[in-house]
């Protein structure tokens, strides 16, 4: 499968989620996955978004479930469209928020990593995060379109709207 295959006009999502990132002080909250999708990895808080729930209702309720704290002043950021070679089609809204309420805390589902902006630990990453956070960062807004067999990112899209 290439990203010529995919019909992203009429591309559909079977699962629909969110991502928070906590930004202050030149620093990122980013976690480490215990489990799910992406177990072992460092990602952003997020999960997926519950029957009657808005997206940012989502990422705030996720972010609070997976660390303890709640997002104060959370913005839309992008887009991300992920097609899974096993057939999983997976759309994140992604979200950022220049502070938070509360201790970040372990919990079953993530560890807290305050991680400093220039030292963001891409290599233990989903690997299209080095493709649009960088765009975050600098306030841009993005959507992305990619393609993955299981951990490996086979081709991407970007656009900067």
């Amino acid at each position: 499968m290439k990203m010529a295959d995919i019909d992203w006009s009429a591309w559909e999502p079977t699962v629909r989620a969110t991502l928070l990132f906590i930004w202050r002080d030149g620093q990122l909250l980013l976690i480490r996955k215990k489990r799910g999708l992406g177990a072992g990895k460092v990602n952003g808080p997020g999960g997926k978004i519950d029957p009657g729930e808005s997206a940012l209702e989502a990422a705030e309720r996720e972010l609070h479930e997976e660390l303890g704290v709640r997002a104060i002043g959370t913005v839309a950021r992008g887009a991300l469209s992920f097609q899974f070679v096993d057939g999983l089609r997976l759309h994140v809204q992604v979200f950022s928020a220049p502070d938070c309420t509360g201790v970040a805390v372990e919990t079953d589902e993530a560890v807290p990593l305050w991680t400093p902006v220039g030292q963001i630990p891409y290599d233990e990453m989903w690997a299209d995060d080095r493709v649009w956070l960088p765009h975050m960062l600098a306030g841009r807004p993005f959507a992305l379109r990619a393609l993955f067999d299981g951990d490996t990112m086979l081709g991407h899209a970007l656009d900067l709207p």
